[in-house]
């Protein structure tokens, strides 16, 4: 008797020692498997909610820290892995290519119509606002003012910054630095809605701001090389 109970007791541990056997096996064969599917994943692409476009293909839009572009195509691009539809925008001037994301396309604004133009001109021709504060204070006012894409506020710049007599000797390298990039960006602006010459469109602005070309002469004059 106690010969089959030992001989039992043997039997159900290689039985027990079996079926832990074929567990692990089993198991190894589960988390092998898991690891290939693991390597086959391929990983997808997001893609960005779709937008409707307000530009198109050669059409002209002001972005406000450079000024006014020239859109030459929609193309993909992958950001942040994100499939998103881009403008390529052309700002001539700087000689600079922005991609601009469609869902971002509210930085962007379409040019001036004629009246605002117009209006810009009717504000180059007012007396500028002499304030007493800091230069400093005054030159922060200013460069927010040009980067607003405002071009009303673009048109105060200039006229505020604008010397109309022999008090352009008493102007500064800054003031006339900040005084060129705002009257070129009102400039570029009035060249494509206005469709005339570069030199036209400085004869119009210099004649609302009463400038002659010796305030230019006498710069040049003052400014180093």
């Amino acid at each position: 008797m106690a010969k089959k109970k030992r001989k039992k007791k043997k039997i159900k541990k290689k039985i027990k020692k079996a079926k832990s056997l074929k567990v692990e096996k089993k198991r190894l064969e589960i988390k092998k498997n898991n690891l290939s599917d693991e390597k086959i994943i391929i990983k997808k692409i997001k893609k960005q909610p779709t937008e409707k476009r307000q530009y198109d293909i050669n059409q002209y839009v002001v972005y406000p820290k450079h000024g006014v572009g020239k859109i030459l195509s929609i193309e993909k691009a992958v950001i942040s892995e994100i499939e998103t539809n881009c403008y390529k925008v052309l700002i001539s001037r700087e000689k600079l290519t922005l991609t601009i994301p469609i869902n971002q396309q509210s930085n962007l604004r379409p040019t001036s119509s004629i009246n605002q133009i117009n209006k810009c001109v009717s504000i180059l021709k007012t007396k500028p606002k002499i304030k007493r504060t800091m230069w400093s204070r005054r030159a922060q006012e200013y460069e927010q003012k040009i980067n607003s894409g405002k071009i009303y506020e673009l048109a105060e710049v200039v006229k505020d910054l604008n010397k109309t007599s022999n008090t352009i000797a008493d102007q500064s390298y800054s003031e006339r630095q900040l005084f060129e990039k705002a009257y070129d960006r009102l400039q570029s602006e009035f060249e494509v809605v206005l469709q005339i010459s570069q030199i036209d469109v400085k004869k119009k602005m210099d004649k609302a701001l009463g400038r002659n070309q010796n305030l230019e002469e006498q710069w040049n004059k003052k400014r180093p090389f």
